[in-house]
């Protein structure tokens, strides 16, 4: 099996996801593997959920807050700016005090809760991961790739679904069961909605979005997760247990590839002891690979002579990715 293989027999797996440590290359892939899909002539939309994005890097040209930018024809890329969905957020939420209490301003220690709150760590996490389900749900490309933060952060965007499952469902228990207080609220209505119905309306829409986006992630026949490692001790153990993470979420693995293989052919030459150590060394990490991972392995991908960016690079790495490069 191949990775070209994997597109061609699974053409319902339109939601492609390249996971892996920091610095393993998953933007890079992403990158390529978006430039290799509009060449076939389907529309794609790759996008980062990592709050140190790096496509504009990768593609030479300023992506960062600006929406889907048409990067060659087919091709789209985004760059989600959380402080600018952050404001957005502060700014709903300052409305919609306005319009359930009917105050003409908002006052002032509820505003520097607004303000502080988005000083969360957890904050621009989820700005961003709104901005995912919006773009997600949205249905307007053929295949969409995720640029996914590192493992760990990557487990936080999975697990939202279940911990806003329970959050919401608390509250609304919580709610049934001040039932006398729900009837008053009823006798008072009149033509208005209560503030309970609206905020319970609002918790439950969130909880819509967010189950509708990660139940893609978790979908067999709809996505495609590659894992992305290299021939290092470290990154092999660390991907070995990100795996068994995975598999508890349910998102379903479609392979691994291996990034950064140093030519074997070199050995055949005159080189410095540093590089013929090194690729010994990678020998040995490329047949631990192998039995761990087996079949799952679509592709070795060469190390480059340079970095990765701009469109003639991307090409290269496309086709070292698709182009069956050992």
């Amino acid at each position: 099996m191949s990775l070209a293989r994997i597109f061609h027999d699974y053409p319902d797996r339109r939601y492609i996801m390249f996971g892996g440590k920091g610095g393993l290359g998953k933007t890079t892939f992403s990158a390529a593997a978006a430039y290799w899909l509009a060449q076939q002539g389907q529309k794609v939309l790759v996008f980062s959920v990592d709050p140190q994005a790096s496509l504009s890097d990768i593609f030479q040209q300023d992506i960062f807050g600006k929406g889907a930018v048409e990067i060659v024809p087919n091709l789209f890329a985004q760059e989600i700016d959380a402080d600018r969905r952050i404001k957005e957020y502060q700014n709903e939420i300052r409305q919609k005090i306005l319009d359930m209490y009917g105050m003409d301003e908002v006052p002032q220690e509820i505003d520097d809760y607004i303000q502080a709150a988005a000083a969360e760590p957890a904050m621009e996490e989820s700005a961003i991961f709104d901005c995912v389900v919006d773009i997600v749900v949205g249905g307007e490309y053929d295949y969409y790739i995720y640029d996914l933060v590192p493992l760990g952060h990557a487990l936080y965007y999975l697990s939202m679904a279940s911990v806003y499952d329970e959050w919401i469902g608390k509250i609304t228990a919580l709610r049934e069961e001040m039932e006398e207080y729900a009837q008053v609220a009823a006798v008072m209505k009149r033509e208005k909605e209560t503030e309970e119905d609206m905020i319970l309306r609002e918790l439950q829409d969130i909880k819509y979005r967010i189950s509708t986006s990660s139940s893609i992630l978790t979908d067999k026949q709809k996505t495609a997760f590659f894992f992305v490692i290299i021939p290092e001790q470290m990154a092999i153990l660390d991907t070995q247990k990100a795996a068994g993470l995975f598999a508890k979420f349910q998102v379903p693995l479609s392979g691994y590839i291996v990034n950064r293989v140093i030519p074997p052919e070199l050995a055949q030459q005159e080189i410095p002891a540093y590089l013929r150590n090194r690729l010994e060394m990678q020998a040995g990490h490329l047949e631990r690979i192998d039995a761990l991972f087996g079949d799952e392995v679509l592709s070795r991908i060469p190390e480059f002579e340079r970095d990765i960016t701009g469109l003639p690079m991307i090409e290269e790495m496309a086709e070292a990715m698709f182009g069956g490069a050992a």
